[in-house]
């Protein structure tokens, strides 16, 4: 048993292995209860689901300001809020995904499962890369905290566009290498399909399968912003991972709740480019300004919470004429 107890990147193995279950818990839950059968989600259960995985995350938060302290309490709020927030651009780009290659709204949530479920294991292995590379090399948090401020800057006078999903470079290699269905086969990722040549059963990928590894590859772009700017708060890597996961596992309900009404958050895009901004700057005030003494939790988080909770209000007020799309 004293392995349980055991210093593992700075927390003890229990509390990672409680969380690990806890994730283990909820997804087998959502796919196994909750949606055993593909059907489309409505946007009144969409809700009611991120509610639930919201309150949960917020619990997860309470225990972690209990038995870590208040500062890793307000620290994981902080990086949870920041990956809310920014999965929100997520849910536009998965829905051009989901668009282009024709996928019925009764199968998006399976895909999106699956594909969250491989999101926890990269970003696992990002994350732990990151905090090797800080414990290293302390300097590596000014090109993280540097990157944010560009990237902030950036998202201010650069306009949106879509993405090029035809070009992309993993479809076109599995396009070439492998047999992929003109249709879907259901909730199929893998189906056997007769050769066109010699007529035997052979196993090909459906455009099911395509959208899967698109949307992984675009949350490993998104992961490039996410996370620094949790290493920007903090080097802690429990509250780095957790907040981070705890934040995606509710994104495929969100996604139903928000893919209908995504173009009405025009403006966060602003409040996101400040927080980013904000965060990227809090490393070199501290180092060079403060002379070292921590930025205080309370205010990060404050001014984060701030920036997101605006953005989000000026957005819908702002909008709120707007007609909602419909989500195919």
């Amino acid at each position: 048993m004293e392995f349980l107890f055991a210093d593992w990147l700075g927390t003890p193995a229990w509390f990672w292995l409680a969380f690990l279950a806890l994730v283990a818990a909820l997804t087998a839950f959502d796919l196994g209860i909750l949606h055993k059968e593909d059907r489309e989600m409505g946007i009144g259960e969409s809700l009611k689901l991120t509610g639930f995985y919201i309150g949960i995350a917020l619990l997860f938060g309470g225990w972690v300001w209990y038995a870590k302290g208040d500062t890793a309490g307000m620290q994981y709020f902080t990086g949870f809020f920041i990956e809310k927030a920014l999965s929100i651009d997520n849910v536009f780009v998965i829905s051009l995904i989901f668009t282009f290659f024709a996928i019925p709204a009764k199968y998006q949530y399976r895909a999106l499962l699956w594909g969250i479920m491989a999101v926890i294991v990269l970003r696992g292995l990002m994350i732990a890369g990151g905090a090797a590379l800080v414990q290293e090399a302390y300097w590596v948090l000014y090109i993280f905290a540097a990157f944010l401020v560009f990237t902030g800057i950036k998202m201010f006078f650069t306009s949106d566009h879509d993405p090029d999903i035809g070009n992309n470079p993993a479809v076109r290699w599995i396009s070439r290498h492998m047999r992929v269905t003109k249709e879907l086969h259901d909730q199929h990722f893998f189906v056997k399909v007769p050769d066109e040549k010699t007529g035997k059963m052979v196993h090909a990928a459906t455009p099911l399968f395509l959208a899967l590894v698109v949307i992984n590859l675009a949350d490993l772009v998104f992961a490039v912003d996410s996370v620094p700017a949790i290493f920007a708060i903090t080097t802690d890597t429990f509250i780095v991972y957790t907040s981070n996961i705890m934040a995606i596992l509710g994104l495929r309900a969100l996604y139903f709740a928000l893919a209908a009404m995504i173009d009405r958050f025009t403006y966060l895009k602003y409040a996101l480019a400040a927080v980013l901004v904000f965060i990227g700057s809090k490393i070199f005030v501290t180092d060079f300004v403060l002379g070292g003494d921590k930025f205080p939790p309370v205010l990060s988080l404050g001014v984060t919470f701030a920036l997101i909770a605006g953005g989000v209000v000026f957005s819908l007020w702002k909008t709120r004429k707007q007609e909602p799309a419909v989500l195919k």
